[in-house]
């Protein structure tokens, strides 16, 4: 796999083939090449490879129906990869505290993909209750 499109969907087999700092590459790449300019480069293509990842493995159907869903509500796929990230990025952050749980982390992370709409996401709501 020599390139990431996040408008295109990476073959499994090929992006898992792939090494995690091969995948932040191309995903880097993209960003760059595109002309996307966000605050932390190497930050946005590890959210974006995190996802990626989930949407690549077999066991992780709530990811692909979400990122389906959202596609179906009106986002690009890259904007849909975006949304997942943001649910992501407070599942992380969750994880980061001193009395985390990671059960309650992972339960509390579906429960915030299942109500994840693009209208939240857009209005940057994408966790709330």
């Amino acid at each position: 796999m020599e390139h990431y499109d996040p408008e295109d969907a990476p073959i499994p087999d090929e992006w898992l083939a792939l090494d995690e700092g091969e995948r932040i590459y191309v995903v880097e790449q993209f960003h760059r090449g595109a002309g996307v300019e966000v605050p932390n480069l190497l930050a946005h293509a590890t959210f974006h490879v995190i996802v990626e990842n989930q949407l690549a493995l077999p066991n992780q159907a709530l990811v692909r129906d979400t990122l389906q869903r959202l596609i179906g509500e009106g986002l690009s796929r890259h904007d849909a990869v975006h949304a997942i990230a943001s649910v992501l990025a407070v599942r992380v952050h969750e994880l980061l505290q001193p009395a985390a749980s990671a059960a309650g982390s992972e339960a509390k992370y579906e429960a915030n993909l299942r109500r994840l709409t693009a209208k939240r996401w857009r209005t940057g709501k994408a966790t709330e209750e």
